[in-house]
């Protein structure tokens, strides 16, 4: 690895981890609750149609385009397992927001402030934000809390 290559991980590792989830350590409620980072592919479609949804619905929404790699990297830290993912990872509050997960769940759960490390639609469910059809179709899911040991239960049914 070069000088190079190993300062531009340096840099990026003290860019992102301090805008994960930290486990366990709640964060200040302020005006800014609802501001929240999305990491996404640029080239996914889907992931900036759930950004301007959340936009949409009162959130401040920073959406930052990265790696395959880099996201794969963040969803892990943040707690979220390879069988929960999807194509794009939210942070808010200290908790990873996974997927194509509704606005109003996220807020419920900046107001209810469980002990976990966050939510997610695992997959890409038609139907859910982000994911509309022209005509319509939806299929029903679930949007599913994750606990910090990774177990999960459903927080919301759609």
């Amino acid at each position: 690895m070069t000088m190079l290559a190993r300062w531009l991980l340096i840099l990026s590792a003290v860019l992102v981890l301090p805008a994960l989830p930290m486990h366990g350590t709640a964060r200040a409620t302020t005006d800014t609750a609802l501001a929240i980072e999305v990491w996404k592919s640029p080239t996914c479609g889907c992931c900036q149609k759930w950004a301007d949804y959340l936009a949409d619905n009162g959130f401040t929404v920073s959406a930052k385009n990265t790696s395959y790699g880099m996201l794969d990297r963040i969803k892990r830290q943040a707690g979220i397992g390879k069988s929960l993912e999807s194509c794009h990872t939210g942070l808010i509050g200290g908790y990873a927001i996974e997927g194509h997960v509704p606005a109003d769940d996220i807020k419920r759960l900046l107001k209810e402030r469980p002990d976990a490390a966050g939510l997610t639609v695992p997959k890409m469910p038609i139907g859910s934000p982000g994911m509309e059809q022209p005509d319509g179709t939806t299929e029903p899911y679930d949007v599913l809390l994750v606990k910090k040991d990774g177990s999960t239960e459903v927080f919301a049914s759609h």
